[in-house]
């Protein structure tokens, strides 16, 4: 069975507001997490000056927001609404599959660390620290 495409809508203002919501009320909407990965994806391909980003996925349900390819280096980035980011399975895969020389687990933190070493935490007040960018 195949899986209809992934769609981000990268302006987080027009999905909240095909969403009916006002203020606040995103922080209890089931689609934050799905707000929080456009308006990440936005920032990121803005900082990088790319329009070149893509999806990545597998049969089994392995998963990367977004990868980019920046100076010839695999970048890789997953993007979480979550206070304590950490490797998953879909990491350790994309990592693995891509051969990624980077991947960044970006999340709305205040702290920045390294998961391992080739794995970083970045909370988003660092956003701009990313030397891949």
């Amino acid at each position: 069975m195949a899986k209809p495409p992934k769609i981000y809508i990268r302006d987080s203002g027009i999905l909240h507001t095909l969403l009916s919501l006002n203020g606040n009320q995103i922080l209890s909407h089931p689609k934050l997490g799905a707000s929080w990965e456009g308006f990440i994806i936005e920032q990121i391909l803005d900082l990088t000056k790319t329009r070149g980003g893509y999806f990545w996925a597998t049969h089994s349900g392995a998963e990367l927001d977004l990868l980019i390819i920046k100076s010839g280096k695999r970048i890789g980035f997953e993007i979480k609404y979550t206070d304590a980011p950490s490797r998953s399975r879909s990491i350790t895969i994309a990592q693995n599959d891509l051969k990624l020389d980077r991947l960044y687990v970006i999340y709305p933190g205040t702290q920045s660390f390294q998961i391992d070493k080739k794995i970083q935490a970045v909370g988003i007040g660092d956003l701009l620290s990313i030397k891949d960018l």
